[in-house]
Order: C-alpha cells, then structure tokens, then sequence
C-alpha cells in the first residue's frame, strides 16, 4: 500500500477518526486506525466496540491496500507538520512509514485481520434533518446530561416524537432541558431512544465542520443510531434503558414571573460565587417588586450580595440554587432575556426564553 495526500485533507477527517479511540485501551488492536483504499479513495475507520466512525476522502493511491497504525501518533505526526505539507504513507514488508519534506516516521502497526468488524445493521427508521438544528437541539440539551454512571438511563439525550415534534431531553435529577422542532418527513416511526454521551460529543464536533444549511441523515434501529455527515458515518449503541418520565418535573403551576437580562443576571452570579472554592454552593434569590437580590454565604471565605433590577410583581419569595447551574443556563441561553417562572421558595422553576417558545429549562432549588 501507498498513498499520498496533503495534510489539509488528511487531517480534519483523521481528528474525527481518533477522537473515537480511547487512549487507554486493554485491547491493542482499539489503539489504531483502519486505512483502506480503493481507487482514489481512503477510508479512515475507527472503533471503541460501542461507537463506529468512517471517513473517505480523495487522495492518490499508487498501490492499493490496507493498514492499521496507532490513531493517537498518526495524527499527532499530522498535526505537527506544517501547512501545505504533503504526505506519503507506504506499507511494505510489514513496516508502515510516513514521509513528509523531510521527515520521516516508522509507525507500529496491528494485523488487518485482527481488526473488528464495524457494525453492520438494517436501520428501520431514517430521516434527514438540518445540521442546525440538530446543533440546537444537541448544544440546548447536552449540559444537562448525567455523569452518574449508576443512573445509566439518564447518561445520554433522550430523542423522541411528541404531538408532531421532534424533542430532544437530558436530565440529571438536578435540573433538566428540552428542545423541539417540527417533526421530520421519515422520522414518524422512530420510537424513544436514548443516545449515550459520548456518541453526542463525537456528533457535536462533526457538526463544527459543516455549514448550517447541510443536512444530515439519521438512521435509527432498536439498538442503534447512524448519523452520516458529508463523507464521514458515525455509528453508536444505544442506552438499553427506559427514560423517566419527565413531563411530571415540568411545573404548570408557576405563576410568579420574573423577567430579568441574560448577561446582566449571569455576572451577578458569577460575581457573588467568587467565594466559593466549590461552584456547587447554593446562591440565594430573593425576589421583590422589580428587585432581585442575590446572597451567597461560607462559613469559611465570608458572604457576597448583589442587586439587579428586573421585572417582577410576583409574590416575595427566596430560593436557592446550585450557582454552576444557573452559570451552565446562562450560557445555554445567551444574550436577550430570561424568564423565570417561581412557585415558591421550594419547588422547581421554570426557565425559558422569549424568543424561542421550543426550549425550555427546569431547575430544581437547593435548601436555603
């Protein structure tokens, strides 16, 4: 096997390939890259037994065949050549080596045939939707995600179709997002399904190297999803697991309103946590007629206050909350303003925005 390419083609598609791949792996074989050709085409394939990624780009093959090198110091090689660079990689005799100007690189190298195969499934449901907005709907949802393992249903986003919509839900038990569209030609079979975190990230950063206005292909089946972006197919289990119901955390009753400036709000947070070590303590709101107070107190680095004026003609009322989820919201949300909608001091509030009706938030409050 030869081919030769240049290091603009290489690189963008070989960055996708190796974020796959663990970097501590028990199985040596998982540590490498597959590259295959065929005519002019190379294909880059990856796996970590739970997530399948393949990418084909041009380059010139002038003898065909097939490789598998480790992912982590092939593209580290890449990325430190410098622009403009071609490159030559060549197997023969069971030796792979890189050429570059003039460098030079022997790299290890695994059986072909010990590679596993790469999932082979008959997905039951496509669709295709715009890669911005499954970019929304991933980036409004994504930071609510659990990282508690032994909660493992609540470790993904959970896609499914409601009243003719298309949502996507992440919970952790502390707070909670939804984001919905319209649903898409196809996409009227597909069941509830729950898409583990990192197959989210790996789609997430496929996205960055797209234009808004391409469209992706979804393909789902009872235990997997398949997203195809361009010339890259990304493939990953699903979570064996049933979703909560999360439609019950929603509050309906929430009728004292405040309406406060994204930016504004989030650097008072920020400013009063400044004494806390641990971003997790509890900020208090307290809420008057046009007037949110927020105090934060430790017993071991003092207290903080602020003021903002917003507007509110709700009921006085003061709530705790976890000051890094209400920073993570902030940011969800942006510039603009925030709507928040208060029981009480102790029940859940609802958070949305009043420029887009199809995201909303849910934060639960922590005690006073």
């Amino acid at each position: 096997m030869k081919i030769t390419t240049d290091r603009a083609n290489f690189l963008k598609p070989l960055g996708h390939v190796q974020s796959v791949v663990e970097r501590r792996n028990t199985i040596p074989i998982l540590s490498n890259v597959i590259l295959r050709t065929d005519e002019n085409n190379l294909s880059l394939a990856a796996t970590d037994m739970d997530i399948d990624i393949l990418e084909n780009i041009e380059c010139y093959v002038n003898s065909p065949g097939s490789l598998t090198v480790t992912a982590h110091i092939l593209y580290d090689i890449v990325r430190k050549l410098p622009e403009g660079s071609e490159i030559t990689i060549e197997f023969e005799n069971g030796i792979a080596t890189l050429t570059s100007n003039k460098s030079k690189f022997s790299l290890p190298v695994l059986p072909v045939e010990d590679y596993p195969e790469l999932a082979n499934e008959n997905f039951n449901t496509s669709f295709e939707i715009e890669v911005e907005s499954l970019r929304r709907l991933i980036d409004s949802t994504r930071f609510a995600i659990s990282l508690e393992e032994t909660r493992y249903y609540l470790n993904g986003i959970f896609f499914h179709q409601l009243d003719h919509n298309l949502l996507a839900v992440a919970t952790d038990g502390h707070r909670l997002a939804r984001a919905s569209m319209p649903l898409p030609n196809g996409a009227e079979l597909l069941k509830g399904v729950i898409v583990p975190r990192k197959a989210i990230n790996e789609i997430r950063k496929l996205i960055e190297d797209f234009d808004n206005d391409k469209v992706a292909k979804i393909f789902f089946s009872e235990t997997r999803i398949k997203v195809e972006l361009g010339k890259t197919a990304i493939t990953s289990k699903l979570i064996d697991g049933n979703f909560p119901d999360y439609s019950k955390v929603i509050p309906e009753q929430n009728h004292n309103i405040m309406l406060i400036d994204n930016q504004k709000f989030s650097e008072s947070v920020d400013r009063v946590s400044t004494i806390f070590a641990d971003k997790s303590r509890s900020v208090t709101l307290n809420l008057s007629k046009n007037l949110l107070m927020l105090q934060a107190n430790s017993p071991d680095t003092g207290s903080a206050s602020d003021e903002i004026e917003v507007d509110y003609s709700g009921e006085e009322l003061s709530i705790g909350f976890n000051s890094r989820y209400l920073l993570d919201l902030c940011s969800q949300i942006g510039q603009g303003e925030t709507i928040i909608a208060f029981k009480d001091g102790s029940s859940p509030a609802l958070v949305k925005t009043p420029n887009d009706k199809d995201i909303l938030f849910v934060l639960m409050p922590m005690r006073v």
